[in-house]
């Protein structure tokens, strides 16, 4: 009875993507799904089609799998080579996290502020502002919004209020 979610419960969820986003991963995948499209599409349930890669990322070779509906990536999963999985990158609006967040949650309903929880965000997601989550540090939320500063400090409280979730990031590793 200890997976037992509430939240499956709801309406809401007996339609649409059944995925979840918790502390120990993104629907069935985890730390321990090897980087393989089969294990990767049981994890996803089917959900999605998959194309896979090979990048570097710093310094580092990773494999990855963009996980597609239709022409639009809503999960990267990225890893190394024959290893397993050590991230999954969330861009579908479908899927929330365990504690009801998802893509479009305003910054205010997660954090009262910045300091000590966020850092500006780098890579793809440079000039937003990476959040790791109150209750998991295997959880990160990327907040995208308007704002003239430079993009190596995050922007003050105030503005953030209204950065919403762009991105949600789930890690192998603490942040």
């Amino acid at each position: 009875m200890s997976n037992f979610s509430w939240s499956s419960l709801s309406p809401l969820n007996w339609f649409g993507s059944s995925l979840e986003v918790s502390a120990k991963g993104v629907g069935d995948l985890n730390a321990g799904t090897p980087m393989s499209e089969s294990a990767i599409n049981d994890g996803l349930k089917g959900d999605y089609r998959l194309r896979g890669g090979m990048a570097t990322s710093q310094g580092q070779i990773v494999s990855y799998y963009q996980a597609m509906d239709g022409n639009d990536v809503k999960l990267v999963i990225t890893g190394e080579p024959k290893g397993h999985v050590q991230r999954v990158d969330v861009m579908d609006s479908k899927v929330a996290t365990e504690w009801g967040s998802k893509l479009g949650t305003p910054f205010s309903d997660l954090y009262s502020k910045a300091f000590g929880a966020c850092k500006p965000a780098d890579g793809d997601d440079a000039g937003k502002v990476e959040c790791v989550a109150e209750q998991s540090k295997y959880v990160t939320y990327i907040f995208n919004g308007k704002w003239a500063g430079p993009q190596d400090i995050i922007p003050p409280d105030d503005t953030l209020k209204s950065w919403t979730v762009s991105k949600i990031i789930w890690h192998a590793k603490p942040q």
